[in-house]
């Protein structure tokens, strides 16, 4: 019989390069904002938080963001209970500072140097876009892999079903 180490059990990926599931309570962490303020995710539990997973070099984090700035992070800024970090893979903050200024996006965006916030959720070698919606209880409740318009439609009324 072949024993394989709860390590590597708990590393298995899904078929979009995932290691986090739904219904898993999302791995913590501490990232520094382009503002060089820096946020715990625990510390924000009893929010609806929203990671997005993104770098300047990519084309479908550039096309998904406009609509992520409009549809999510317009309606809902203001909103107590609803957080929003867009988590920027591996760039140096200048690189950063003009990504965002470029796509045009006012939601956070931290930095995340050699991907390791990343490889929290994901294999380190799997591609982005991804978003992660985690609900108030600090579960993982939805998983996106690239910009799909009808997945995209779901991530925006879930987000609203969960902020009722």
């Amino acid at each position: 019989m072949l024993v394989i180490p709860a390590l590597l059990l708990a590393q298995q990926t899904d078929e979009r390069g995932y290691i986090v599931k739904t219904g898993d309570t999302a791995p913590d962490f501490s990232i520094k904002l382009t503002n060089g303020k820096v946020v715990k995710l625990s510390s924000l539990r009893t929010k609806v938080v929203m990671l997005q997973f993104t770098a300047s070099w990519c084309g479908v984090c550039r096309k998904e963001m406009p609509f992520i700035e409009k549809d999510i992070w317009q309606k809902h800024k203001n909103n107590p209970n609803f957080a929003l970090i867009a988590i920027d893979r591996d760039e140096p903050l200048a690189t950063v500072v003009k990504f965002a200024q470029s796509t045009g996006i006012t939601y956070p965006i931290g930095l995340d140097p050699g991907a390791d916030i990343f490889a929290l959720y994901a294999d380190r070698k799997a591609g982005i876009t991804r978003n992660v919606i985690i609900d108030k209880t600090g579960k993982t409740v939805m998983l996106t892999r690239l910009y799909d318009e009808d997945e995209f439609v779901h991530m925006t009324k879930l987000i609203d079903s969960l902020l009722q």
